[in-house]
């Protein structure tokens, strides 16, 4: 695997190669450390609940920051994934806010590529059928994504697209001049054109978060599983803009689903 960073590196000039923290059995930065010679990035995986943490300590951070600086990687950070920040009552939106801002506070001096937001929970149905309900939701989450920017650069906030209809929260990412996270595997489990959705948001994406759909509908798997030619739609969509700065990770957690995964990867090349 430790050959495959030069090889994706011939081949695409401005989009980096990356994988999670959780790779092998153990904290972030042991992962970290195994990692720097396979991918050029690597998406923290960040958990923040009252009952289990694994925020890294501010010493942690500063070793980390040394890794990437010695390896020349880069770093994506999934924020944590218990949030609402679209929730109907301010004070549980608040507390979604808050707990993302600490975070943030804590891993900025990494310098992030780009923060992962899930805009969680929105109404059921699409917005003609509770136009009342979608429009405070909405409202909710645009007061949260001003709150993080005024943190971090609104382009490194990378609103994901998840299980519902991301047509339908694209107008808010292009208002708040946010970026895309765009999760093939989502898109795949809840069966979207994903070439339609490449031709759509490709323009506005910075994270393509890549990995397979088994036969049992279970997802974070190789992408062996996925289908050649939207693999090679995928690689084709970066080969025409390779000027533009992206990451594509491989959203897997395991050694023998990154082998695969990267074995697959350079075939397509």
């Amino acid at each position: 695997m430790k050959h495959f960073r030069k090889t994706w590196r011939k081949t695409n000039t401005a989009c980096r190669i990356g994988t999670t923290s959780y790779i092998i059995p153990n904290d972030i930065l042991p992962n970290l450390r195994y990692l720097k010679d396979i991918v050029e990035d690597v998406e923290l995986v960040l958990f923040e609940s009252d009952e289990f943490s694994n925020l890294p300590e501010a010493a942690d951070v500063r070793e980390m920051g040394r890794i990437l600086e010695d390896a020349q990687m880069t770093v994506t950070v999934h924020l944590p994934l218990d949030v609402y920040p679209g929730a109907e009552a301010e004070a549980e939106r608040k507390r979604s806010a808050e707990k993302w801002l600490r975070v943030m506070d804590r891993m900025e001096p990494l310098t992030p590529f780009g923060w992962v937001v899930h805009l969680n929970d929105p109404p059921a149905g699409c917005p003609a059928d509770n136009v009342r309900k979608w429009e405070h939701w909405t409202a909710q989450c645009a007061k949260t994504i001003d709150e993080l920017a005024d943190r971090a650069d609104p382009e490194r906030l990378c609103v994901e697209t998840l299980s519902y209809d991301f047509s339908n929260v694209f107008p808010l990412v292009r208002e708040k001049h946010c970026s895309v996270c765009m999760d093939i595997g989502h898109l795949l489990l809840t069966g979207r054109n994903v070439d339609a959705d490449l031709a759509e948001w490709i323009g506005h994406t910075r994270i393509i978060h890549l990995h397979g759909v088994d036969g049992a509908g279970r997802d974070h798997v190789d992408i062996g599983h996925m289908d050649g030619g939207v693999l090679h739609r995928i690689l084709s969509a970066l080969q025409a803009d390779r000027a533009t700065p992206r990451v594509l990770t491989l959203e897997i957690f395991s050694q023998k689903d990154l082998k695969t995964s990267l074995d697959v990867l350079e075939n397509a090349l």
